[in-house]
């Protein structure tokens, strides 16, 4: 059996249900392929903040530009997508912290992002279970959290309601030249593929430059109020910005439930998805040593993801050289959630021959070196994607 269509989308996770709302808006005839549950894998395992992040022009683009997209959304989301505006509060232990805190005001100043930067009293006003000694923070009140895998469904939805029609559970055989194969001798045909596959892109494409990196996540029983935004160690440009070596990082988020999501942990080169305890040990000492009150806390559930990272963490959005029917939309690592719309408008405009908001070329497949800040950050998050 054969079928025809102008856009097929590799992936149904949050990156793979944004390309297909997008293109199907965009009036495209589009199907979705998917092998496993709808917003699972990677997105499954997402924290879901909707953070602007600056470690490169790139990816401070793309990051506000999406989260813009996100909040423009927000009043259509259903409930079970669980969207909030709590705000990032990105917390400082010390001065040199706070020296961070003052640089990331000035470039969130230049973009029209309202911050708000916290002495020490006014953080333990604001997050009164913080350990005291901390510094101050930087509070960004824009920022949000939602539940990846509803948001994702949600998505994929408005697909299907603008026209796409979705192949689950099916497995991608084979992708080239224009043509998909799937199990069962099913073949669709398409002028795009969009390989939305995320880690499991290279399955497809194996020269693609995607690494697998691990991450834990925790998630408490119910404490309303313990945490009243996301919480983010600033300490992230210390030590959690590795592309080579494991590292765990404070990151905590309230969910609507008033159950807290703890994270993050970094592994590379761990291709099992069984809970490594050292790591979440570690984790959750780091967790504590910010916020104490955890310590009393029980935990409900913990598990693992995998997120795809590229050499300059930024994604892969464009045609692949070596066959331009196929367009990726992989390679987001810890801001998949984020960043899901824009690459979806962004694959949309690029199909659809439209002129991009932002500039395209900077996250295209083949690309020259990235600038970055002077000061680093890995994505926020435990397992954002």
């Amino acid at each position: 059996m054969s079928e025809t269509w102008d856009v097929v989308v590799l992936g149904a996770g949050i990156v793979g249900a944004a390309c297909a709302r997008a293109c199907s808006l965009r009036g495209l005839r589009t199907a979705v392929v998917e092998s496993g549950a709808i917003g699972g894998g990677a997105t499954a395992a997402g924290m879901g903040h909707i953070v602007v992040m600056d470690d490169s022009e790139p990816q401070l683009a793309l990051t506000r530009y999406s989260q813009q997209l996100w909040m423009a959304l927000s009043d259509r989301l259903p409930p079970q997508a669980e969207f909030e505006s709590c705000g990032t509060l990105w917390v400082a232990a010390d001065e040199e912290e706070m020296q961070e805190v003052r640089r990331k005001q000035r470039v969130y100043a230049s973009l029209g992002v309202a911050t708000e930067i916290l002495d020490s009293r006014a953080l333990r006003e604001a997050e009164p279970h913080l350990r005291p000694e901390m510094a101050g923070a930087l509070l960004v009140s824009s920022d949000a959290v939602l539940y990846p895998p509803c948001a994702a469904a949600w998505l994929l939805e408005e697909a299907i309601h603008f026209g796409a029609k979705l192949y689950a559970p099916r497995t991608v055989v084979s992708a080239s030249a224009g043509h998909v194969r799937l199990d069962g001798g099913t073949e669709l045909t398409a002028e795009h593929i969009v390989v939305a596959c995320g880690a499991d892109s290279v399955r497809l494409i194996p020269e693609l430059p995607l690494r697998k990196r691990k991450g834990h996540l925790v998630i408490t029983d119910r404490y309303p109020g313990l945490v009243r935004h996301q919480l983010v160690e600033l300490g992230y440009l210390k030590s959690a910005h590795s592309l080579t070596t494991d590292s765990v990082a404070f990151n905590a988020q309230p969910r609507r439930t008033g159950q807290i999501l703890i994270g993050s942990s970094r592994q590379y080169g761990a291709e099992h998805t069984a809970v490594d305890h050292a790591i979440l040990k570690a984790m959750l000492a780091r967790a504590q040593l910010y916020l104490p009150a955890l310590g009393a806390c029980s935990a409900i559930r913990v598990w693992t993801g995998f997120r795809a990272a590229t050499p300059d963490k930024l994604p892969l959005i464009g045609p692949w050289p070596a066959d331009e029917t196929l367009f990726l939309a992989t390679g987001h690592e810890g801001l998949g959630i984020t960043t899901s719309l824009g690459t979806g408008r962004l694959v949309a405009d690029a199909l659809s021959g439209a002129a991009t908001e932002i500039p395209l070329e900077p996250y295209l497949p083949v690309r020259g070196p990235i600038e970055h800040s002077s000061s680093t950050h890995p994505a926020a998050g435990g397992l954002h994607a």
